[in-house]
């Protein structure tokens, strides 16, 4: 029984430092895509067209999310933070909305990991613009 302490004692320490929660101030600003992973069929987003169409998501004090892609707005709507999900509402035409959830594998300073929640999931990876 000398060694179950032990052991409890990390298996609670590692469980709470995983179950961390995002802070919208970690968010703030423009995450340009530097990799696009789709799962269902496996396919990558070439570097090239990374390049010429410079992705991104951007999350505002407002709580507005914008995606770019080519130059252009490509979606836009309001975020909540749940956890390690972002909750987006995308505004459509006619005052219609959709909502899905980003969950977010990895947050720093300067990367961004996140992907849908669909079973032919999207896989991105961003650095932030400084």
């Amino acid at each position: 029984m000398k060694c179950s302490l032990p052991i409890l004692i990390f298996c609670i320490l590692l469980c709470s430092s995983c179950s961390y929660e995002i802070e919208k101030s970690d968010l703030l600003g423009r995450w340009n895509y530097v990799k696009v992973v789709n799962a269902d069929p496996e396919d990558i987003t070439s570097d090239e067209e990374l390049k010429h169409a410079s992705p991104a998501i951007i999350f505002t004090e407002t709580n507005e999310l914008i995606i770019e892609w080519g130059g252009k707005q490509l979606s836009k709507g309001k975020y909540r933070l749940d956890g390690k999900m972002i909750r987006y509402t995308e505004s459509l035409e006619g005052g219609r909305t959709r909502e899905f959830p980003f969950l977010v594998s990895k947050l720093s300073d300067t990367e961004l990991v996140f992907q849908t929640m669909e079973k032919n999931y999207s896989r991105v990876t961003a650095i932030k613009q400084r």
